[in-house]
């Protein structure tokens, strides 16, 4: 809640808020790989079972030309969200913040008292007291078996839990799941405990991309110079330190130089020194100056804005300007295309390969010669039981009913999952065509369908029928 001091309204913090954001977010990931609808998950790529769930729709891997509109609009979202809110997806979304608050502010601060306070995140713990060597220990261990929780998860959106847990039951059939699961914690045990932010300001690369993403309008942490005054001599080389020395120099600076926005920063950068490329827009320093000038009064002098409107000062933050306007434009043309896309999807596949010999022709007991076509038709049952599938010819029209199917001449089973090879030979009776030259390519389209359920599994493929030439069916005779 808001507080009030000498008539200035402290706002709730920043921080307080991120904490909520992280919580949903926790609570989402964790959730999500156990929901499932109609047997299929919200996401899921399983490289086991070779298919992909995507909103709770289920995709052979053969229509994976999902993917790549998924990394468009991943990408694409981040972008937008870093033109608009600078790298407030490190701050507010990112895995490595998250679990570093939860380590560092959680276990080390709140349940162990390993660090004094919260508002401290530059001074480290005395590690020469026993006590804090144990408590140490036991953060680690605590972090430990939340990493191997962390982990599992990650899996979970690869191996769903109903398999990854039932693969436990035989750990030794399932060495490299198990192996992607202990990488995975080692690699967040190593990371959050020791290599801490410097992942933020040397391995990321998403710190290098900002600085050209940015604008004058990208809101970020800024302090401002105009009240505050500008704590850096650049003329002596000097930082101002002590209030009174910054307000000899600068008369009207408000900065108390309490360095409470320093101390906080857990990339330990001092924001009072502009834009800096370790930021990652947590937006701890806001909270402390405001706390700080809060009890003076006054409202803070480090605020989420922009360059134009504190720095430059030259009007309002705009934030829905055209390039804004062009990432949602993208961002909702993509969304239809992948929607659009995701609701044609087939259940089943169905490829047809006609044989190398043209035709084959037989005389029938009645004076008749029937033309045979051979095809071999390879089909997948993408659904998660076991059906009856069937083919039917369309043959163009005029010659309804003369071109059918001679074999299979029943339905027959195809199990989830494993693709099926049937020989299907496709005959006539009648005289499609009469050319003394050269053989006729006749257009025909087949229809595959789960008997039963012909309205919602059926695929369309479009091939052809070759009938022999004259002189052909008249040597059949």
């Amino acid at each position: 809640m808001s507080t009030t001091t000498e008539g200035f309204k402290i706002p709730t913090p920043w921080r307080i808020k991120r904490y909520y954001v992280y919580a949903l977010a926790t609570i989402v990931a964790l959730a999500l790989p156990w929901i499932q609808i109609d047997g299929n998950h919200f996401f899921l790529l399983s490289f086991d079972k070779m298919k992909l769930h995507l909103a709770f729709i289920q995709f052979d891997m053969q229509e994976l030309y999902l993917m790549p509109f998924l990394l468009m609009l991943m990408f694409l979202g981040i972008f937008g969200m870093t033109v608009m809110g600078g790298r407030v997806f490190c701050g507010w979304v990112c895995p490595q913040t998250v679990f570093r608050v939860i380590y560092r502010d959680l276990i080390e601060t709140t349940i162990l008292g390993l660090r004094k306070r919260i508002k401290n995140k530059q001074q480290e713990p005395d590690m020469s007291k026993t006590e804090n060597k144990v408590k140490k220990v036991i953060a680690i261990l605590i972090w430990s078996a939340l990493a191997l929780i962390a982990g599992a998860d990650f899996i979970w959106y690869f191996i769903p839990p109903e398999d990854f847990f039932a693969y436990l039951q035989d750990p030794m059939e399932h060495l490299t799941m198990l192996g992607f699961v202990l990488g995975v914690a080692l690699f967040l045990i190593y990371d959050i405990v020791f290599l801490k932010e410097n992942f933020c300001v040397y391995v990321c690369p998403y710190s290098r991309v900002q600085s050209v993403l940015y604008d004058d309008h990208t809101i970020m942490a800024l302090y401002d110079t105009h009240r505050g005054g500008d704590i850096y001599d650049a003329e002596h080389n000097k930082l101002f330190t002590k209030q009174k020395e910054l307000q000899a120099f600068e008369p009207a600076a408000e900065c108390t130089t309490c360095e409470s926005c320093v101390t906080v920063c857990p990339t330990h950068i001092d924001i009072r020194k502009g834009l800096q490329l370790e930021c990652i827009n947590c937006l701890e320093c806001v909270d402390a100056c405001t706390t700080v000038m809060g009890k003076l009064g006054k409202p803070s002098l480090v605020t989420w804005s922009s360059d134009y409107e504190i720095i430059d000062q030259k009007g309002k933050t705009q934030y829905f300007r055209p390039k804004i306007l062009s990432y949602i434009g993208l961002l909702v043309i993509i969304s239809i295309i992948l929607g659009m896309m995701g609701s044609t999807k087939e259940h089943m596949l169905l490829n047809i390969n006609k044989e190398t010999r043209l035709y084959s022709t037989k005389l029938l007991p009645d004076g008749k010669i029937q033309v045979d076509n051979a095809y071999e038709f390879l089909l997948q049952n993408t659904e998660s039981e076991a059906m009856d599938f069937f083919f039917e010819v369309i043959p163009p029209a005029g010659m309804e009913g003369k071109i059918f199917i001679d074999s299979p001449t029943t339905k027959f089973g195809v199990v989830p999952n494993v693709k099926k090879k049937k020989i299907v030979i496709i005959s006539t009776t009648d005289v499609l065509a009469d050319d003394a030259r050269k053989d006729t390519a006749i257009p025909i389209k087949i229809r595959a369908y789960a008997v039963g359920h012909e309205d919602k599994i059926v695929v369309f493929r479009d091939s052809t029928f070759i009938f022999p030439r004259a002189d052909v069916l008249k040597a059949a005779h």
